[in-house]
């Protein structure tokens, strides 16, 4: 049996340009999941409590987000990535070699929620193009938390 055709109003050059686009960012997201998970795991110090419990928030936040990106690439007819082989060859983000102290996780943080950022503002050449207001929300909505996450951890360091 034949899949059936998909016919949303964006031809299939453009949804598997997007949906790749996608999947640099669903890498980005989990990737920043994981290490928000174990630093959450990990954290020692005097802020403990206070970089425990967001920790917490920020991981549970990117476990959503990871399901909506993943969903819209499915939604474009393409299958989403869901292997650490394929999300370390898509991600910019880098994986810790030993427990940083709580400082060094904050800052690694914000780097790595302004990447994320970085990889959402760079699908949106392709997005607009193919007028794909349902991506481009998408990526709106994930700019904006992540630049106010970005801020949090900021305020943290001064």
């Amino acid at each position: 049996m034949n899949s059936p055709q998909i016919n949303i109003g964006i031809d299939e050059k453009d949804r598997v340009e997007i949906a790749s686009g996608l999947s640099r960012l669903l890498a980005d997201s989990y990737t920043l999941y994981v290490k928000t998970h174990y630093y959450h795991w990990n954290v020692t110090g005097p802020m403990f409590n206070t970089l425990h419990l967001m920790f917490e928030t920020q991981y549970n936040e990117l476990a959503l987000a990871v399901d909506l990106i993943a969903e819209r690439i499915r939604a474009l007819g393409v299958f989403a990535p869901g292997t650490y082989h394929e999300f370390a060859s898509l991600t910019v983000i880098e994986e810790d070699k030993s427990v940083p102290k709580a400082e060094e996780m904050i800052q690694n943080l914000v780097i790595g929620q302004e990447a994320v950022v970085r990889t959402a503002r760079s699908l949106y050449d392709a997005v607009n193009k193919a007028n794909d207001e349902a991506t481009a929300d998408l990526l709106t909505q994930r700019i904006q938390l992540h630049e106010k996450t970005a801020w949090m951890l900021r305020s943290l360091l001064e």
